[in-house]
């Protein structure tokens, strides 16, 4: 990579991780994720930590891709947000938006078959939800997870497309193509390891692991960067072979969407490490499993175009 494209790496990850941190210890001195002061909006309570997450944190790789862009004058050079659907593009979408889905459900799956124990028919958690909600607590659990299921896989990637965008813009959007000069296998790697370590604040405020998890407080982060790379594989993917982030936009919002649904199922404390949520090691294993395929397949990070250093070469070799 030239010093050009080094120079503006550096200064979107110090955007990144500065404005992203900055937030993590706003949190944790005004009581961390757990103890947030919580504010009424529109009668509903809303604490502090959260508002911070879902704006300023989960937008921060999308500021420090505009204000990279005007403090380095590169302007709105690729900035990848202009849909192609012809030549075949669709699929990636398409990909984008059910793929994640399945593959949670599936891990999820897995993750009961080898521990049984923690799984539970009668739907405790769903029913102590639903407790005391006229109309709705007559209705078989069943047909209730059917429903959340079904509205998770079809329109959980248009209702999170708002704060998804916050990270795709940044990660898939400047920083992996940044990093293509490196060799787009490696420039994906690369990305998801950073992308982990964004998230490190977070994960040791009790973030996704809690806080009581086996090895706590450091094998939560390294589980972060192995989740965050498994990621990274599929969204980098679908972002390179359609040219454009929206796809990875669609896939980050229909994992977030459906991320939790093996939570409903779940009997007991299991180590999250483990599952069955997308981010332990055996609710993520078919995120994994996709993941090494597409990794391994030969043409699956060459499009018929890509930008490199805002020069658009044909068919650039890895």
């Amino acid at each position: 990579m030239d010093k050009k494209n080094n120079k503006r790496v550096i200064i979107f990850l110090a955007f990144a991780f500065g404005i992203a941190w900055s937030t993590s210890l706003v949190i944790y001195l005004m009581g961390g994720l757990e103890n947030s002061p919580t504010y009424n909006i529109s009668g509903v309570q809303v604490s502090l930590a959260l508002i911070l997450l879902s704006t300023v944190f989960m937008f921060a790789p999308a500021i420090a891709n505009v204000l990279t862009r005007i403090l380095t004058r590169e302007g709105k050079t690729a900035l990848q947000l202009r849909p192609h659907l012809k030549g075949g593009r669709w699929k990636y979408y398409l990909a984008a938006w059910f793929l994640p889905g399945f593959l949670t459900i599936f891990g999820a799956i897995l993750f009961f078959l080898l521990f049984p124990k923690y799984f539970d028919y009668n739907l405790s958690t769903l029913m102590d939800q639903i407790s005391g909600m006229e109309g709705i607590n007559a209705i078989n659990p069943w047909v209730l997870v059917v429903i959340q299921t079904a509205q998770a896989l079809l329109v959980a990637p248009i209702l999170n497309a708002i704060p998804c965008f916050g990270e795709e813009f940044g990660w898939r959007g400047y920083l992996q193509p940044k990093l293509m000069p490196l060799g787009a296998r490696k420039a994906i790697l690369l990305t998801g390891v950073i992308w982990g370590v964004w998230h490190w604040p977070l994960i040791l405020m009790g973030y996704n692991y809690g806080k009581t998890y086996f090895g706590a407080p450091l094998l939560g982060p390294l589980a972060m960067v192995w989740f965050t790379t498994t990621l990274s594989a599929i969204f980098g993917w679908v972002t390179i072979r359609a040219e454009n982030v929206w796809p990875a936009v669609i896939a980050h919002g229909a994992l977030n969407g459906i991320a939790s649904i093996g939570i409903l199922f779940t009997l007991g404390n299991p180590d999250p490490l483990l599952g069955p949520t997308p981010v332990g090691i055996i609710g993520g294993l078919g995120l994994t499993m996709a993941a090494v395929l597409i990794f391994f397949l030969p043409n699956a990070f060459k499009p018929k175009r890509i930008q490199i250093n805002d020069v658009e070469r044909w068919n650039r070799p890895e």
